[in-house]
């Protein structure tokens, strides 16, 4: 099972993009990020008809989150628990219906800049939920994949110049200590376990020639329960889709898992 994930920086604006790299790549599962459109704007007909069943979690203008699948969906959830209050449709899960199924989320944390404001206390917050209710989700036992932009550097190797990245909320103490907690309560990350060298980014700025100058970060995550890490096989990120035409300004991230 080939499990991809990524941040389209707008579906609709980028559909011809989005579409021809999913054809080409034919993920089984694929978790979309930054949708930027309510439910009824996502454009549903052109993925059906490659073969996918589609949920979605949607907002006007910003974030959304959304689920594509080849394989029947079930126990589906729109939306991260612990804050009713929380409006940001920044977090979709579901089962996957596969020979062996899998729990798979997509994910879309908070940037958090600028630091010192209410945006950057509400990343981390956030990033307090996803640890409870992963912690809920490992207690099932189950083959699971947190998949998505977690908007987080973990190390100084996952961006090349890590010093323009000081002042940023994707590479505070608190961030990356909040990434640690949730990764070490019992995840793999899959980056790791595929050995992909230092230098593998799946985000270039559209600003100061950033994707030409290989100005890169590795914020697009894949977190594997001990049960997926045992299936798993291999990870590929597509570089070469920012360089597309219109592209995002990620890349996609495909894990493949036994079935």
């Amino acid at each position: 099972m080939r499990i991809a994930t990524w941040n389209v920086n707008s579906v609709n604006a980028r559909l011809p993009t989005v579409l021809a790299w999913v054809e080409a790549a034919s993920p089984d599962v694929l978790c979309l990020q930054e949708l930027k459109c309510v439910d009824e704007k996502f454009p549903r007909e052109p993925f059906e008809s490659l073969g996918y069943n589609v949920e979605t979690h949607g907002q006007k203008t910003y974030n959304g989150v959304a689920l594509l699948s080849k394989l029947p969906v079930s126990d589906l959830r729109r939306g991260l628990p612990g804050d009713p209050s929380d409006e940001q449709a920044r977090y979709i899960e579901a089962v996957i219906e596969g020979a062996r199924p899998v729990r798979v989320a997509s994910i879309y944390l908070p940037n958090g800049n600028p630091i010192g404001t209410e945006k950057f206390a509400y990343k981390l917050a956030w990033f307090e939920r996803l640890q409870r209710h992963a912690a809920e989700l490992l207690a099932l036992e189950e083959a699971l994949l947190l998949c998505g932009d977690y908007n987080v550097i973990p190390e100084p190797e996952d961006a090349r110049n890590p010093k323009a990245w000081t002042d940023d909320a994707l590479f505070q103490p608190e961030s990356r200590a909040a990434w640690r907690a949730l990764k070490f309560q019992g995840f793999t990350d899959a980056h790791e376990a595929g050995n992909e060298p230092d230098g593998t980014y799946t985000f270039w700025d559209y600003q100061a020639g950033a994707w030409q100058r290989d100005h890169g970060i590795r914020i697009d995550h894949v977190l594997m329960s001990a049960q997926a890490a045992d299936r798993f096989v291999g990870i590929e990120t597509h570089r070469d889709a920012r360089d597309m035409e219109k592209p995002s300004d990620h890349v996609p991230v495909v894990v493949e898992i036994a079935d």
